[in-house]
């Protein structure tokens, strides 16, 4: 098959397009999915560097990729629900290929309405930012949380988990996207303006997606037994603050809550703009383009 493969840790160039990579194998209570898109994240350009190496170690050659939707090829013995031209999508793993091998327990069929390429743009975001505030913020309806990133991808889920759950939430964002943050539907506030801050308040939870220089000085927000739930590397401040309590967390599969969250899209009460598709062979390009920030919105992978 065609794919995206890593031999060494490295800049964008590293990841090479190869013609005769072998097929995943399908064990008996996976499923064979036909590629339709990949979606590029941040977690992939960081393994392709290695600065995720420690939480994310990677065995060259490596297949990238978190994100994948596409056409079911093919199905296990074990498998039940899932039959063969099955529109379906997931949170998996080497998804830059033109075959996916999928645990069935995994996947989400795609709703009517959503198109398959778009679906690629999902599982990842949905499972990551539902699961930062539910899991690891331990949310509770009637609570306040400030959701770092909120105009990102992990953001933007984030904040829809929490007003679905009946929470207040403040959207922070940089003094520029102010405007932009008002299409969230809640509060915002400026994370880069001092006078901002100083007049935020007590929060019971911080859900963190952009973590170091930026959610430090937001601690100190957080009320005396509350929560700083985070997907990337924990503020360095964190110890000097044991009245609060720090969870770092990595996303699970959660296929009804992507089913639950896609639904969500379709319908225009959850909105994750794609920035710009490439083709599968443009994955360097791909992955230069999003890690640059340039992108505004998800980018995919279309496999054609």
């Amino acid at each position: 098959m065609k794919a995206i493969r890593l031999h060494e840790y490295g800049p964008a160039k590293n990841l090479k397009y190869e013609t005769n990579v072998p097929d995943p194998k399908l064990a008996e209570d996976d499923v064979l999915v036909a590629t339709a898109a990949a979606g590029v994240n941040p977690i992939d350009w960081k393994m392709r560097s290695g600065a995720a190496r420690e939480r994310f170690p990677v065995t060259f050659p490596a297949i990238l990729g978190r994100d994948v939707s596409g056409l079911v090829r093919a199905v296990g013995s074990n498998v039940q629900g899932v039959a063969v031209g099955d529109r379906v999508m997931a949170l998996s793993t080497e998804t830059y290929a033109e075959l996916v091998s999928v645990k069935a327990a995994d996947l989400s069929h795609v709703p009517e309405g959503v198109s398959i390429t778009d679906a690629a743009a999902l599982p990842l975001v949905i499972c990551t930012g539902e699961q930062l505030v539910r899991e690891a913020c331990e949310l509770q309806a009637g609570q306040s949380v400030l959701v770092t990133g909120a105009l990102g991808g992990v953001g933007r889920v984030a904040v829809h988990t929490a007003r679905k759950m009946g929470a207040k939430v403040i959207a922070g964002v940089r003094k520029k996207d102010l405007d932009r943050a008002k299409e969230l539907g809640v509060e915002a506030v400026a994370l880069d303006d001092k006078d901002a801050l100083e007049r935020l308040g007590r929060v019971d939870a911080i859900a963190d997606t952009l973590g170091d220089k930026v959610t430090t000085p937001l601690l100190n927000h957080i009320r005396l037994g509350g929560v700083c739930g985070t997907v990337v590397t924990p503020p360095p401040d964190c110890s000097l603050h044991p009245e609060i309590k720090l969870k770092r967390m990595v996303a699970h599969p959660d296929p009804a809550k992507v089913r639950e969250f896609t639904e969500d899209f379709r319908d225009g009460t959850f909105v994750l703009p794609i920035a710009r598709n490439f083709r599968l062979d443009e994955a360097a390009e791909a992955q230069s383009f999003a890690e640059d920030g340039g992108a505004g919105g998800k980018v995919l992978l279309l496999v054609v």
